[in-house]
């Protein structure tokens, strides 16, 4: 009844459970789904269709394939994009924007890459020396201090 060696076909006749490193995602979220509202992931999600809101998934990959859509700001460890982004993108460890990536919003990244060919209009904050604050723990030093402050101690 089920067929699941049958994967679903995108634009460019790809796969569309494959990431650009060749990685298969659990979550994905397909071409003629729409989702509103806040998306929390606990893993590495696709998002082939339309999501408008927010999606959440610090400590994985956000990836918005070629036919994606979003109206949504992203917090995600990486987040690269083929689609359509309208909103705020936070990567935690990097951002990249692909030659078929359409992005209006701000990035906020320690790494960020724009393909050549990519659209962007947005700001871009980059502070490599800043660690992602998910990594602080309490009793650790939670401030810079090379910026000539001392480090203060979370308790």
């Amino acid at each position: 009844m089920f067929d699941k060696s049958k994967k679903p076909i995108n634009q460019k006749g790809e796969s569309r459970a494959n990431s650009p490193d060749g990685k298969l995602f659990k979550a994905v979220i397909g071409a003629t789904v729409k989702v509103v509202g806040q998306i929390i992931s606990a893993e590495d999600i696709q998002i082939d269709g339309n999501v408008e809101g927010s999606i959440s998934a610090e400590e994985h990959k956000v990836f918005v394939s070629a036919c994606g859509n979003l109206l949504a700001d992203v917090r995600a460890h990486v987040v690269i994009i083929e689609g359509t982004v309208k909103g705020d993108i936070t990567g935690l460890e990097k951002v990249v924007v692909c030659q078929s990536g359409n992005v209006l919003g701000n990035i906020d990244a320690p790494r960020v890459t724009l393909e050549d060919g990519a659209k962007f209009k947005g700001n871009i904050e980059m502070d490599p020396s800043v660690p992602p604050i998910f990594n602080a723990r309490p009793g650790k030093l939670t401030s810079n201090a090379s910026d000539g402050d001392e480090a203060v101690e979370s308790s």
